[in-house]
């Protein structure tokens, strides 16, 4: 996929089909949170894949439980990176999953000290992954119809120059 047209039609998604994702989209959502940028290319972080009853109870510890247990994936960032880096990891594991037909929803984080229980460590960011409950086709559209679509300020409103 054009990574324009996976940014434009890339949408956070809360309902998930009941289908396992393959080995091979687990690994490459996975590799491109590794591949991220990082401060001083420290990777202060880890992947926690988390699983059964632990996945119950971290489900307990955000928002909007049910986005937790009705992923067939969730990742954990755990670690002692800074927001910034963490927010580059997390997007690039949201974006490659939409290029391998996966959605995926960050989610905020209500307990701090219950997900650190359950990860066994500082959480930073948690990702939940699965394929859409009502599949989306990004070839659909062309990017431009996919961010003129977006429910999004517009560029006049976000831009402007200094010099």
């Amino acid at each position: 996929m054009d990574t324009y047209l996976a940014i434009a039609s890339k949408r956070d998604e809360r309902a998930y089909a009941d289908a396992p994702i393959s080995a091979g989209a687990r690994e490459r959502i996975l590799d491109a949170g590794r591949l991220s940028g990082s401060s001083k290319n420290r990777q202060r972080w880890e992947f926690v894949l988390v699983s059964g009853e632990a996945k119950d109870r971290l489900a307990e510890a955000v928002y909007a439980p049910e986005n937790i247990r009705s992923a067939a994936l969730v990742v954990a960032i755990v670690g002692e990176a800074g927001s910034f880096d963490t927010g580059r990891c997390a997007q690039n594991m949201m974006l490659a999953a939409w290029g391998e037909g996966v959605a995926s929803c960050p989610n905020g984080v209500r307990d701090p000290e219950a997900a650190a229980q359950v990860c066994g460590g500082e959480v930073r960011a948690i990702l939940s992954f699965g394929h859409p409950a009502k599949p989306r086709d990004p070839a659909g559209r062309s990017a431009e119809e996919w961010s003129e679509r977006a429910n999004r300020k517009p560029l006049s409103e976000l831009v402007r120059e200094v010099g």
